[in-house]
């Protein structure tokens, strides 16, 4: 068979094997969701193998969406590692076969410590569905894997379960950006929802011309300011920003009169402005909004610099 024939069959198999586990969830979802609601504790996920690195994913979703979570390695919980499992905390044991013996020997344990123990199984009649508060089957009808021997679809829709967990608890709890962006502080969206405009401006160096200089300074001060932009200002206030975009729409309309121009010919007066506090998600979206890639920051009304996008 053909390699693309081959990837393409890997990904058709995989897609049934989550129509087939989509069509059979049950209220079980509706349970663990509502036992992980609950719980005033953290939400300890467990597994062997293939399993266990799918966890820790849902474990890391979890815990970057408004769920304390983490991933705990079943060898390692059943040689100590359990004197972190305090009895308010919900325990998720993943296991296809729903036999693995190093999970399957924590039970006694979560039994006698009160914990709300999920199951996620591709067996309903595994040890592991049968003793816990509720189970995610998973199963599938076939992996993808041609020998039927590698974790393929089995480890996908134990992924996508997660995932679906995940999603639902978002809802929940009403999740929004701003939750998200206190999690991931280091991340482009958490930069932009918890940074203000006083982070982000650039106040050195900035290229000034005055409002009677020639265009071709202008440009020279665009070109040597490396902003794309150029601040027309008058005994220390702001009349306007000159950009490339008002350049080229300047040598539109004037052609090769362009350059008998001063600044203040092509300035468009009173340039939107932004205080120092503002959110920068909130100046960005401003700029989005007026079609423009600059706003002056002010401080008190003074000009303190500039947000360039």
């Amino acid at each position: 068979m053909p390699i693309i024939n081959i990837a393409k069959q890997v990904i058709k198999t995989e897609i049934e094997g989550l129509e087939f586990m989509s069509s059979r969830i049950d209220n079980n979802f509706v349970k663990a969701v509502d036992g992980i609601l609950k719980t005033k504790g953290r939400v300890i996920i467990c597994g062997m193998g293939k399993s266990g690195i799918i966890g820790k994913k849902i474990a890391a979703s979890f815990a970057s969406t408004g769920t304390p979570s983490f991933f705990m390695h079943p060898g390692e919980a059943f040689h100590g590692d359990l004197g972190m499992v305090k009895s308010e905390d919900v325990f998720i044991a993943i296991s296809n076969s729903g036999e693995t013996d190093e999970v399957l020997k924590l039970l006694p344990f979560l039994r006698n410590n009160n914990n709300f123990v999920i199951a996620i199984t591709g067996n309903n009649e595994s040890t592991l569905a049968k003793n816990a508060h509720c189970h995610l089957d998973v199963d599938v009808p076939k992996e993808a894997c041609r020998l039927q021997l590698a974790p393929t679809s089995s480890t996908t829709a134990t992924l996508v379960m997660g995932d679906a967990l995940t999603v639902a608890l978002m809802e929940k709890r009403n999740f929004q950006p701003e939750h998200f962006a206190r999690f991931h502080p280091g991340g482009s969206l958490g930069r932009r929802l918890l940074s203000k405009v006083r982070d982000e401006m650039i106040a050195d160096d900035l290229p000034i011309v005055s409002p009677q200089e020639l265009l071709i300074n202008v440009i020279n001060s665009i070109s040597s300011g490396k902003l794309g932009l150029a601040l027309v200002m008058d005994h220390d206030e702001v009349v306007s920003i000159i950009t490339d975009g008002d350049l080229r729409r300047a040598i539109e309309q004037y052609g090769r009169d362009v350059f008998d121009l001063v600044a203040k010919d092509i300035a468009k007066l009173n340039p939107l402005s932004v205080s120092l506090d503002s959110g920068i998600q909130q100046a960005y979206e401003l700029m989005d909004e007026k079609g423009i890639g600059a706003l002056i920051v002010q401080n008190k009304g003074k000009f303190a610099g500039v947000l360039k996008k």
